[in-house]
């Protein structure tokens, strides 16, 4: 089964000698989407499923490095039901600074413009490597980790380091007939259904109609995590994490008797439990 494979550029030169790059070094590889934008490649991904994205990481609209965020709270097949587990990424850069943390962690992979044969080699080889380890080991891609999600934060940090001074530090929420502030840092979780999300703190339950989605660019993700994709837990709040007869991760919540569920997209999160 070949690999399938995503490509976002805004620019049109670069998405075509990427593309003819990539057929030369690595031939089985299939294109099965192109985007322009970050929107049209979080669409796509969800569209296609790839087994891998090609994202630059400054695009108009939304940025490669938001897109990387978007896709990474698509369900994956235990949630979707089709078998996809998720993607791994590669960014696309004229920028060597905000690559080379990444590939020193490696948690993911870098193409610098223009795609040169040489280098594109070596990154295909650390893909197929990184793929053929995943599908033995049955792990889910590096997109869900707790290291990407870090590395996510930064890079957006990097990008645009005003929005990192805009964080959200108050719920406003529905309290009984009252409306209720809620300071950010007192809540254990947010679990979403398909209207309101639901605010969780050691003394109250409250709602508020902002979806998943939408906290998860709003709060400070270095506080919370998202486990799920309708779930966002409070790291101070994480009393330990457990397995249930299923083996699914459970996270066990300081002040609270509920155990969240963590989907297998995140699981990455908890390396090791």
């Amino acid at each position: 089964m070949s690999t399938r494979a995503l490509i976002a550029d805004d620019e049109r030169l670069m998405r075509e000698q990427l593309s003819a790059r990539l057929n030369e070094v690595w031939p089985e590889l299939d294109i099965v989407a192109v985007a322009k934008n970050g929107l049209e490649a979080v669409a796509l991904t969800a569209q296609h499923h790839p087994d891998l994205v090609f994202l630059d990481i400054r695009m108009p609209g939304m940025n490669g490095v938001d897109a990387a965020r978007q896709i990474a709270q698509l369900p994956s097949g235990d949630e979707s039901g089709d078998g996809w587990s998720g993607c791994e990424i590669v960014f696309i850069t004229a920028y060597d600074q905000y690559a080379v943390e990444a590939f020193e962690q490696g948690v993911v992979d870098y193409v610098l413009k223009p795609a040169e044969r040489e280098r594109l080699t070596l990154t295909v080889e650390r893909i197929r490597a990184r793929l053929a380890q995943r599908e033995a080991s049955r792990q889910p891609p590096s997109t869900g980790s707790a290291e990407m999600q870090q590395l996510l934060l930064k890079l957006a940090a990097q990008i645009n380091p005003n929005a990192a001074a805009s964080k959200l530090r108050w719920i406003q929420a529905t309290v009984g007939p009252q409306i209720q502030m809620i300071p950010v840092e007192d809540v254990l979780f947010f679990i979403s259904d398909e209207k309101y999300t639901r605010v969780q703190t050691a003394t109250l339950e409250a709602l508020i109609r902002k979806p998943i989605k939408e906290l998860v660019d709003e709060l400070d993700m270095n506080l919370f995590w998202q486990i799920h994709r309708s779930t966002l837990v409070n790291t101070k709040a994480i009393a330990g994490v457990s397995r249930d007869l299923r083996g699914r991760q459970l996270v066990s919540v300081k002040g609270h008797p509920e155990r969240l569920e963590v989907s297998r997209s995140f699981t990455g999160l908890f390396k090791g439990m």
